[in-house]
This record gives C-alpha cells, sequence and structure tokens, in this order.
C-alpha cells in the first residue's frame, strides 16, 4: 500500500497517491509573476477558449492532468494517440490514453506568430484571463486516425469523434503559465483542486480512498454499489466524484444531478463517503477513457478506482450496435492498472432481488430469484409520464427532484424543427402549424421561419456551408432558449446538411423535446412549384450553390416524421404532426 506521506520532485510533501508520473503540477503564478503576467496579456492576441478548452485547461493547471504541464507537442500527441504513453515505449513507458491539445484555427495561429513574443492570452467568454501561453509547437492533427485510435470509430455519431472531427485546423502548444482557474459562480464548496482533495483526506485522516465516478444522478443502486466496494475493500473510504464539466449529450444538467448527489450523501455511514466535483470534459472514449480517468484519481490522491460495467460508453451507433462491448473498459483498466499504481476495482451492475430487498450484483443473484431494474431510458419515460417510481430504486427526495427538473413532456417546451428543399412545404406546413398549436393550447409559440430568419438574424451571412451552418447554429441557440423557457418553437430552415441539425438537435434537447420533420417533397416537385422564381435563376445561371441542385442536401436518416407533399395534403399533414406529438405526450 502506498504511504500517505509522499516527496515529490519539488521537495514538497503530499497527503495520498503519489501523482501520476511523480509530480503534482501546479501551473497558476503567484505575486510578481502573476502582476507581470496580466500585464504581459494586455498588448497580446486573445482566443476566447470553448467550454472544452476550459475544462482541459483547469485540470492542466490545478494538476489533474499531471504529468502534463501544457497542451501536447505533435511529438507526445502522436505518441499518445499511436501508444498510450507519453514518451512512445508501448510496453513500459508512462501512460496517457487520451490527446490533451489546444486547436485553434489558422486565422488565429498566423495573427499569433506574426507578433515578437509568439504569446497569445488565453481567455473565458467573459474576457477574464486565464493563462498565456507561448506557442513553440503547431502542426495539423491527422482527425481521421486520431478517432480511430483514441475512440475505436470514426462514425460521427459517436460524441467523441464529433467533437475531434469538430476541432479548428491546427493544434498548438508550448510553455503556459497560469493566471486563475476557470471562474465559477456555483458550488464552489464542492469544487476541489486535487491538493484540495489530499489535504481533505488528511484532514479525514483517509489513508486508502476509492473514486467513484458518474454523469448521471445516484440511486440506491449507485449506493450499493459503493458501500460494497468499501466493505470488500478494508479501511477504505470513498471520494464520490461526478463530473460537471461535460458529459454525454443529452444528459441530465448537472446542476440537478448535484443537488441528487447533495442528498444521496446523508444515505451513507457516516464519516464513509465525502462529494467532490470534477470539472472534466469527458470524451465518452470507453477504454481509454477509463484509463485517463484512473489517471486523474491518482493525481486527486485516491488510490483505488471503480470501473463499471459500460464505464464511459456512449451507447449505440446508429445500427444500434454497442461502440464498445459491455466489460472492455474494465478489461483494459485491469490489464494495465500495475503500471497505473492505482488498484482497479471492477464492478457487474447491481440488480435489486424483491425477495431479499436487497441489492445484489447481477452475477451473484441467488439461484432462482426475480430481479428488478429500472434503466436510464424506464426512468425517463417515468418522469415523462408521471408513472410511479418505486422506492427500492431511489429516494424520495432524488424523486422530487427529477421530477422538478424534468417535467412531463406535456408541461416540456419542445422544438419541431422542419427540413426540405426549397419550394418542399415547409413554411406552409410550419404556418398552419402554429395556428393549429395556437387553437389547441395555452403555451407560447414562436415561429422561426428561414426566410424570416435569415431578415432578421442572420442578414449578413451568405451561403456557404459555414454561413448555412452558422444560421442553423443561430436557429438551434435560439429555439433551445424558447424550449428551455417551456414554449413551443417552429423551425423551417432548409437545413441542409447532417451536421448543423444534430448541432441543433444536441443544444436543445436537454431543455425540451426535439422533433424532426424531414419536408421530403422531390426536387423535381419542387422545381415545378417554383412559387419564388429560385429555381428558374438557377437554371439561368444567376444564382449558384442551389440545395439540391448544385449544392448537396444530406437526407435525414433518423427523422421523427417525414412527410411528402406531393401526395399529402396540409391539412393531412398538420393531423399527422398532431397525432405525433399527442402520441409522445407533448400535448393533450
Amino acid at each position: 500500500m502506498v504511504s500517505p506521506d509522499i516527496l515529490t520532485t519539488n521537495n514538497s510533501k503530499l497527503y495520498g497517491s503519489i501523482p501520476h508520473g511523480g509530480e503534482l503540477i501546479n501551473l497558476i503564478l503567484e505575486g510578481e509573476e502573476l502582476v507581470e503576467l496580466k500585464q504581459r496579456s494586455i498588448s497580446l492576441p486573445s482566443l476566447l477558449l470553448t467550454k472544452k478548452q476550459l475544462c482541459d485547461i483547469e485540470l492542466l493547471m490545478n494538476g489533474g492532468f499531471s504529468p502534463l504541464s501544457t497542451f501536447m507537442d505533435e511529438t507526445i500527441y502522436n505518441n499518445v494517440v499511436e501508444t498510450m504513453t507519453i514518451d512512445g515505449d508501448k510496453d513500459e513507458g508512462l501512460l496517457f490514453p487520451m490527446p490533451i491539445v489546444l486547436d485553434i484555427s489558422k486565422e488565429c495561429l498566423d495573427t499569433v506568430l506574426a507578433t515578437d513574443s509568439k504569446q497569445m492570452a488565453l481567455r473565458d467568454e467573459e474576457g477574464n484571463l486565464i493563462a498565456v501561453l507561448t506557442v513553440s509547437n503547431y502542426y495539423t492533427p491527422n482527425k481521421e486516425n486520431e478517432a480511430k485510435k483514441t475512440m475505436g470509430s470514426i462514425d460521427p455519431y459517436h460524441p467523441g469523434v464529433s467533437t475531434i472531427f469538430n476541432t479548428k485546423e491546427y493544434y498548438v502548444s508550448g510553455k503556459l503559465e497560469g493566471a486563475q482557474l476557470p471562474v465559477h459562480y456555483d458550488y464552489n464548496g464542492l469544487r476541489r483542486t486535487p491538493i484540495q482533495v489530499r489535504e481533505l483526506f488528511k484532514t479525514k485522516g483517509w489513508e486508502n480512498v476509492i473514486a467513484f465516478q458518474t454523469r448521471n444522478p445516484m440511486h440506491r443502486a449507485h449506493r450499493e454499489l459503493t458501500v460494497r466496494a468499501a466493505e470488500l475493500n478494508a479501511n477504505c473510504h470513498l471520494l464520490i466524484q461526478p463530473v460537471v464539466g461535460m458529459t454525454k449529450p443529452g444528459d441530465i444538467d448537472y446542476h440537478t444531478r448535484v443537488k441528487c448527489y447533495k442528498e444521496i450523501m446523508d444515505s451513507y455511514p457516516e464519516g464513509l463517503a465525502t462529494l467532490s466535483l470534477l470539472p472534466l470534459a469527458m470524451r465518452m472514449g470507453g477504454p481509454r477513457e477509463a484509463v485517463w480517468h484512473a489517471i486523474i484519481r491518482k493525481n486527486f490522491g485516491c488510490n483505488h478506482f471503480i470501473v463499471g460495467r459500460d464505464h464511459a460508453g456512449p451507447g449505440e451507433d446508429k445500427q444500434g450496435n454497442l461502440f464498445y462491448q459491455p466489460y472492455e473498459a474494465q478489461e483494459l483498466a485491469l490489464k494495465l492498472a500495475n503500471r497505473l499504481s492505482i488498484k482497479i476495482l471492477p464492478f457487474q451492475m447491481m440488480v435489486y432481488v424483491p425477495a431479499h430487498d436487497k441489492y445484489y450484483p447481477v452475477d451473484e443473484v441467488p439461484e432462482g430469484l426475480e430481479t428488478a431494474n429500472i434503466s436510464g431510458t424506464k426512468l425517463r419515460h417515468l418522469l415523462r409520464t408521471g408513472g410511479e417510481i418505486p422506492n427500492w430504486f431511489t429516494y424520495e427526495k432524488v424523486v422530487k427532484i427529477l421530477r422538478d427538473s424534468c417535467p412531463p413532456r406535456s408541461k416540456q417546451g419542445f422544438t419541431v424543427f422542419f427540413t426540405g428543399f426549397s419550394g418542399s412545404g415547409k413554411s406552409t406546413i410550419a404556418n398552419a402549424l402554429n395556428e393549429a398549436l395556437l387553437e389547441d393550447g395555452s403555451r407560447s409559440i414562436t415561429l422561426l421561419d428561414g426566410d424570416v430568419v435569415r431578415t432578421f438574424l442572420s442578414s449578413e451571412l451568405g451561403f456557404s456551408k459555414e454561413h448555412r451552418d452558422l444560421n442553423i447554429k443561430r436557429i438551434g441557440f435560439v429555439a433551445s432558449e424558447i424550449s428551455k423557457a417551456g414554449g413551443i418553437a417552429i423551425c423551417a430552415p432548409i437545413a441542409p446538411y447532417a451536421g448543423a441539425r444534430k448541432f441543433a438537435r444536441d443544444l436543445i434537447t436537454p431543455n425540451g423535446g426535439f422533433i424532426e420533420i424531414h419536408i421530403s417533397t422531390p426536387i423535381e416537385t419542387c422545381e415545378k412549384r417554383d412559387r419564388k422564381g429560385l429555381y428558374a435563376k438557377v437554371r439561368s445561371g444567376q444564382l449558384k450553390g442551389f440545395t439540391g441542385i448544385d449544392d448537396p442536401y444530406e437526407t435525414p436518416e433518423n427523422p421523427e416524421l417525414r412527410i411528402d407533399t406531393t401526395h399529402t395534403s396540409v391539412k393531412d399533414a398538420i393531423l399527422l404532426i398532431l397525432n405525433h406529438l399527442r402520441t409522445e405526450g407533448y400535448i393533450n
């Protein structure tokens, strides 16, 4: 067992497990150095960090990603992608399975390289200085290879793959000087750095700590699993460390989850467990991610780490096939446990046995006894429909929090998102649906027609792919705010690209329903109608880049509804849509 007091390479004592690589990194400057950094940053070009980049830089600067002291340069990046090690020695090298990179555009890079210092100020969206990076290395990554090696897939339906493919052209590295950790205005008492977590362990006298990570609300099964882990590993305590950075699109928001975590902590035996939050941007990378999470917990002072049955799994692809096999993450973490110097605790799914009024690992259920379990999908259905959630599954206070956060669909906001060729009938049906919903209910309804949005929201945009995508992202943002407020948004753009439509769906679904309706009227029918005379202009050469003619339209693969107005009247189309909304519980 690791001694609780260890001497790191910078000659300062730490309590807890040895940090990965031997030293706990701290990049935050103090005193005169910090004053000089802030003064220097005033004249530097700035990069506004994305949410993912803010999560990454926070764990870089506070030591959560030790031994990394900056974003990966090309050599380390290639080593990590190919061998899961920093030094490239696949068999004995220092493990690090996930690329930690800073992506920037060519325009931004050119601006930085044109300066004498080659430095840029890294800021949050409010302009607060987070760090200064001196660019000494830049490179264009092979994103397909990165996705294939780290995620095991190049399917953009995988959220980690999608993130990789959506990064900017260049990755940059160099000396990183920290001004402050990203600013948070919530749960600051639970947002502890690695050194603060270690100090907490020292205060409590905890020498052996089991870390448990989750991105979902915790219920009785999670409580039983973690308590069982402590019972099976003598003299161990529990660090419940859920992710509050970025998780899988569509997950329950972290504010709701933190409220649930705080309630469930009271169910643990006194002195057994403590709660701390992790500002991590998950990649949903399954096996590699499990190893990465173990490294992070080492840096937070833990010497045991629970790896679940489907750890950091993104679920299924479009064909219904799992991206990772159920025990794949456990197998890789166990295989590398000795090199990680942390004890991996693989756990089966916990199921309830009514006859014993007790939870068991699924592989230890007494023969002949029935089991009960409620999947995440079923739980969401019960919340959506107001169905009863049994006490054996979770706690009453947790149910109340979830019901307050996830009201029945009839009380949720939602977005109806039409897509199709110009002249397909989108605007006509959208207008008719607007009138029908106004007659049918009392909720606020906003109609975001493609032409109207182009006039008032995106008047400066052209029709390049980049501008078309930006237009849809703007529509998606407005619709998400409407849905979040409990209203109904009806959107009717052409929206030719699948990526932008997925962006809108992912943005809206955490806050309400998303119903994609493909108006599948053939291009030949649309051209015959040509009510705006646009097709005639295309054929005469007056218009270029027209969707369906000389610019592609990516047909939706799995829309909620598909309607061809060639043989379907507006009245019948509205009946189809209203019936779908009623069946799904959005309207009564």
